[in-house]
């Protein structure tokens, strides 16, 4: 594959170049999105795992991801080929990942209880690394593109908008997908292992089509080779904008994650319909994008990302906290208002906190003279990762405590459990996170200053 676009480091990014960026996130939403919306409901009440073991799992996958994470990071830093340094880990990480995205949703029905627990925990440990191995070099590559704080902006916009219209889709498609491809019930193991495979071609394609048509033109520093582990953490805690965007990824994984895996089991459980599921992402979808659009604006208003991305939390928090008390089915007006608002500003609120990444790396330069984008990357990485693993595990603990039998009418107790995890207990986290992130300090006109500075440094 050729790439034919051309942008410098402080110029306009062509449109090919934003729509190819934000089909990256398209790729890894049929994967990550599937991932935690699904998965956890195959475990439990496919593949016949109980929540004890899908909460160890999450746990415990987290070790591993604490030493994938910075690996891959200082790998990809270190990559160097005709394409780039992180263009090629899409190219060659997305068919592989594909493949163990399928295998983890193989249920495998003659395994006994053992063996689907050692399977389980194999390939979710693989699909983990794999997923690693390219939605880090992804999310880095931003920062390769282009040190326009406006163009980064643009970029991001192009990523979450997509990244929501992804994550509609799925929603809609995937439960009526499940049950065309299987027996006609949420419960089919054939359909969620051609889903899978059909997800599995779409996260190729989208990558490959991210590393055709984007172009890396912010290099390293010249002088700068290969910094020792030590010396780069050491950079990492100076940098206090990049510790804050850490603290803001471990939140949004924590919140975001839990509240995703809930989601199905609101709808089958306490609702008593799954149909409902795909209806309610429908209904989402046109606010998902029209929020993630409006973050330029408010940046523009706030002259900070961070602020920026607080705005939204508190809005979206206060949102999610009022579907408590209504119901699909006997309030619908009221809660599909209020779901529509809350998804409004999370996407909004998604597109700024990734933005803020890239422009912590610049930060970073200027105060210790060490650019390592994919390190720092890893981070951010392991920081979303952490969160997910507390928000599912803690999720999946509360709700076995409380009783919870697959494919059964549950207990009061456990409808309790999804009904706050589905709005009180998130809504709540987000208002706090709102309050965390208004210490965020690095504004455009600090950047902008930072720019300039280190452009002098290097002529």
């Amino acid at each position: 594959m050729k790439n034919q676009t051309t942008c410098s480091p402080n110029g306009k990014v062509p449109f090919i170049s934003k729509l190819a960026y934000g089909f990256g996130d398209v790729g890894c939403n049929f994967s990550w999105s599937f991932v935690v919306s699904f998965l956890m409901i195959f475990y439990t009440d496919v593949f016949g795992i109980s929540m004890a073991a899908v909460a160890t799992l999450m746990l415990v996958s987290r070790i591993w991801d604490a030493f994938n994470d910075p690996l891959i990071g200082s790998l990809s830093d270190r990559t160097k080929s005709r394409w780039g340094r992180y263009r090629p880990w899409l190219l060659f990480g997305s068919p592989l990942t594909a493949l163990v995205l399928v295998l983890c949703f193989w249920a495998h029905p003659d395994m006994g209880y053992a063996g689907k627990i050692v399977y389980m925990s194999v390939t979710y440990g693989l699909l983990v690394l794999g997923y690693t191995c390219v939605n880090l070099p992804y999310g880095t590559l931003c920062g390769a593109i282009t040190q326009n704080i406006d163009e980064r902006a643009q970029i991001n916009t192009y990523r979450s908008v997509a990244a929501m219209i992804a994550i509609g889709i799925i929603n809609i498609i995937t439960v009526p997908l499940v049950k065309h491809c299987g027996d006609g019930t949420l419960s089919s193991a054939q359909g969620f292992l051609c889903v899978a495979a059909l997800y599995g071609l779409i996260f190729t394609f989208s990558h490959w089509f991210c590393f055709a048509k984007t172009q890396e033109v912010v290099e390293i520093p010249m002088a700068q080779k290969a910094i020792p582990i030590g010396r780069q953490l050491k950079a990492v805690v100076q940098n206090k904008p990049f510790l804050m965007a850490v603290v803001g990824q471990l939140l949004f994984g924590f919140i975001l994650y839990g509240r995703n895996a809930d989601l199905i089991y609101y709808f089958k459980y306490v609702e008593g319909n799954e149909n409902l599921f795909s209806f309610f992402s429908g209904v989402i979808i046109l606010p998902s994008i029209i929020g993630a659009a409006l973050f330029p604006w408010v940046f523009k208003w706030t002259g900070n990302k961070g602020w920026a991305a607080s705005v939204f939390s508190l809005l979206m928090g206060v949102s999610m906290v009022a579907l408590y008390f209504f119901s699909p089915t006997q309030n619908p007006v009221l809660f599909y208002l209020f779901a529509a608002l809350a998804q409004f500003f999370f996407s909004g609120f998604n597109t700024a906190i990734y933005a803020i990444i890239p422009d912590c790396v610049e930060y970073g330069e200027w105060k210790t003279g060490i650019r390592n984008d994919g390190f720092q990357y890893s981070f951010i990485s392991l920081a979303n990762k952490i969160g997910m693993a507390l928000g599912t595990s803690l999720l999946a603990l509360v709700m076995g405590w409380a009783g919870y039998e697959a494919n059964a009418e549950q207990s009061e107790a456990v409808k309790e459990v999804i009904h706050h995890a589905f709005s009180t207990i998130p809504g709540v986290l987000w208002v706090i996170t709102a309050g965390i992130l208004l210490f965020y300090r690095l504004s455009r006109q600090e950047y902008n200053q930072i720019i300039n500075e280190l452009q002098n440094r290097k002529q």
